[in-house]
């Protein structure tokens, strides 16, 4: 088959390595003239870092990446919430890793086992098998066509037999990349938080991208998106100041030196999320995948998982289904559907009791959050979705690709 994929991030890349190595002409569509390597932290899941197996990529990833062995979150009187290992649920580990190191595998290797057109911005569907660039210049026909053109992807409007729904979330991060060569923080995600309103978090994140680079921790603060200029007018001594004072006196002394590295507010990025729901993820020969079919808040690093997921999925679907591609994508959607909806309804559904201005649902989750963790099955069920393995609400698991 001749197969378009928009877009060259992880369920891009990961698909186009997939379909080019079964055989497919694919031909990638990416809008950056030359991108490069950037962002900060991700946890690459026990899932995703199977996906990668299943290309070859594992070792290169996971050789510049820090083992995580579970999370703790803490009050900010430093009184214990929440703490989850993945041993509970097998011989599974987190890996926390720089969004770079696994965006750079997966391209490096697309431009070397498919076309990759940089340089060009897709900005329409036609007739469902052409694309039509920023240049009225048209591409095709494609017997497939993959949508992975993150969050704000103009092409949904273009099939409108599928039902879709974008929403801004008003909530966003601040976030720093501090070189932490001790590795004062290690093993763990550790976030610190204070009702729903403030939450801190400090991911060890490994190696960057670069040779020579020194191990990385990524620093995250939780912000509305409209409070952003805020802060920086009040500069960034009175940030650090209260994230301080969120630290009990152990976690602040592991902090300051990289605290010490941030001098100025610029340093300091802002990323805003969207949420997107879309039902089904397919129409005749087009499909979207990863965060431009269900992008969410971000939650312990679920969206690249998924994405390599989908990616996965997909050309399993296009491979039974060879001969009928429009049933295959539909199969695609209908395989996925479980999964994703057990991710997209748990996030929005626990994401207020972290993220939000409600002042009682950060003190509920304060209060039952620690009796929970004692459940066993409530356990279990909170650790399987750390994992990306939590198949349903009964507390069913997904197998890992293999």
């Amino acid at each position: 088959m001749r197969v378009a994929i928009v877009g060259c991030g992880t369920a891009g890349g990961a698909s186009a390595l997939f379909l080019s190595r079964a055989g497919h002409e694919v031909i990638v569509f990416e809008r950056v003239d030359d991108p490069r390597p950037v962002g900060a932290g991700i946890i690459l899941q026990p899932t995703g870092q199977a996906v990668l197996a299943r290309l070859g990529l594992a070792r290169e990833v996971l050789d510049r990446g820090a083992r995580l062995d579970g999370l703790i979150v803490r009050g900010a009187t430093g009184r214990k919430i929440m703490e989850l290992s993945y041993e509970d649920v097998g011989d599974l580990f987190g890996l926390g890793i720089h969004r770079g190191v696994l965006f750079q595998a997966l391209f490096t290797a697309a431009q070397r086992e498919a076309e990759v057109r940089c340089g060009v911005s897709i900005e329409s569907l036609r007739h469902g098998r052409l694309l039509v660039d920023s240049e009225g210049n048209e591409h095709g026909p494609f017997d497939v066509i993959i949508v992975a053109d993150g969050a704000r992807s103009k092409l949904r409007d273009d099939i409108p037999e599928i039902s879709q729904t974008l929403r801004p979330y008003p909530w966003g991060a601040l976030w720093f990349l501090a070189k932490d060569p001790d590795t004062r923080f290690r093993g763990r995600l550790f976030q610190t938080v204070r009702g729903n309103a403030r939450m801190l978090g400090f991911l060890p994140t490994g190696l960057g991208p670069e040779e020579g680079s020194a191990p990385l921790t990524s620093i995250y603060w939780s912000i509305r998106g409209d409070r952003v200029a805020a802060f920086r007018r009040a500069g960034v001594e009175a940030w650090k100041d209260e994230l301080r004072a969120m630290l009990d006196e152990e976690a602040r002394a592991s902090a300051e030196p990289l605290l010490a590295q941030i001098e100025h507010e610029r340093q300091v990025l802002f990323t805003s999320y969207n949420d997107v729901e879309m039902w089904p993820w397919a129409h005749d020969r087009v499909v979207f995948l990863g965060d431009a079919a269900h992008a969410m808040s971000p939650q312990l690093g679920q969206g690249c998982n998924l994405a390599l997921l989908d990616a996965l999925t997909l050309a399993e679907c296009l491979d039974v289904f060879a001969s009928d591609p429009t049933r295959a994508l539909e199969v695609y959607s209908l395989r996925r559907r479980r999964h994703l909806s057990v991710y997209t309804q748990a996030t929005r559904w626990l994401t207020p009791f972290f993220q939000g201005d409600v002042e009682l649902l950060g003190e509920l989750r304060d209060l039952f959050m620690p009796l929970a963790v004692r459940v066993p099955f409530a356990r279990a069920l909170m650790t399987k979705s750390m994992a990306g393995v939590l198949g349903g609400w009964f507390g069913g698991t997904i197998a890992l690709p293999r």
